[in-house]
C-alpha cells in the first residue's frame, strides 16, 4: 500500500502507511514520528498501529505546509529499512500473575496446554513494543505475543474490569488504567498508575515506542508496591530501565 494522507476535519491531518498490523508497519509510523520534529502549529501528534495523525492549529500553519511536513516524513522512513528497534523507554512492570488477581490465568494455561507457570515465564521472557495508546487515556496497546498464546477475546465481555489488570487478547497485551468494560483475557494486576493527572508533562506512563517487560511479583511485594504508590512514594524512574 503507497501511503496516503487522509483530511480528520479541518483541524487534523492522518498520514496512513499500510493496511496489515505487525512491528515492522509500526517501526515505520514511529520512524515518521520522529522525522516530523517540531513544528509550530502542531498541537498533537498521535501514532497508531498504521498511521499516525497530526493535529493542528490553521490560524498558525498552513494545511498544506503540514502536508508536506508529512510527505517527507514518509518519504524518510520508506527510504530505509525502519528498525524493529524504536528509541523509546525500556519499562520492567511488576505485575501478581494469578488468582483473585488475574483470574483467567489457569484457563489460558489450560487452553494453550501449558502449566500456569510457563504461561507466566514465557510472558516475562518478552520486550513488548507499545505499539499505541487507545480506548481508554493511558491504555498501552502491547505486542505481539507468540503464535500459542494468541487467544480470542472472552464471548461475554465483563462490565467491569479491575483497574490496573494485566490482560491478553489476539496478538496483544494490556493494562487497564483503571476500571472499565473489557473482553480481554486477565491474567494478572499492576500496582502501578497507567495515567496520572499528577504529572501534567506525561500522564500516561507509556508512550507508543516504549518497551515493557513484565516482572512477576508475589503478594507480599504487590501489598508493599500498592501501599507506596497509594501514598505516592513510588517513582516512576524505579522502573525505568533505559
Amino acid at each position: 500500500m503507497k501511503p496516503r494522507i487522509l483530511d480528520l476535519g479541518d483541524t487534523a491531518l492522518t498520514l496512513e502507511l499500510g493496511d496489515r498490523v505487525g512491528l515492522a508497519l509500526n517501526a515505520r509510523v514511529l520512524a515518521s514520528r520522529d522525522a516530523l520534529g517540531k513544528l509550530r502549529g502542531i498541537t498533537d501528534v498521535v501514532p497508531t498501529y498504521r498511521s499516525l495523525t497530526v493535529h493542528f492549529d490553521p490560524a498558525i500553519v498552513d494545511r498544506e505546509e503540514v502536508v508536506a511536513k508529512l510527505t517527507h516524513a514518509a518519504e524518510s522512513s520508506f527510504s530505509r529499512e525502519a528498525s524493529l528497534d524504536t528509541t523509546g523507554a525500556q519499562w520492567r512492570i511488576p505485575v501478581l500473575f494469578g488468582g483473585t488477581h488475574g483470574p483467567d490465568l489457569a484457563a489460558v494455561a489450560r487452553i494453550a496446554e501449558r502449566s500456569e507457570d510457563a504461561v507466566v515465564e514465557a510472558l516475562c521472557s518478552l520486550q513488548l513494543r507499545v505499539f499505541m495508546i487507545g480506548f481508554l487515556p493511558g491504555f498501552p496497546y502491547l505486542g505481539e505475543l507468540p503464535e500459542w498464546l494468541r487467544l480470542p477475546r472472552l464471548s461475554t465481555p465483563r462490565n467491569a474490569v479491575p483497574p490496573h489488570s494485566v490482560a491478553i487478547a489476539g496478538a496483544q497485551a494490556a493494562i487497564y488504567p483503571w476500571s472499565s468494560p473489557g473482553g480481554w483475557h486477565l491474567i494478572g494486576q499492576t500496582p502501578l498508575r497507567m495515567f496520572d493527572l499528577a504529572v501534567p508533562e506525561r500522564p500516561a506512563l507509556l508512550v507508543a515506542g516504549d518497551t515493557v517487560q513484565f516482572t512477576p511479583v508475589n503478594l507480599d511485594e504487590f501489598a508493599r508496591l500498592t501501599s507506596a504508590e497509594e501514598a505516592g512514594q513510588l517513582r516512576r524512574e524505579q522502573f525505568f530501565t533505559s
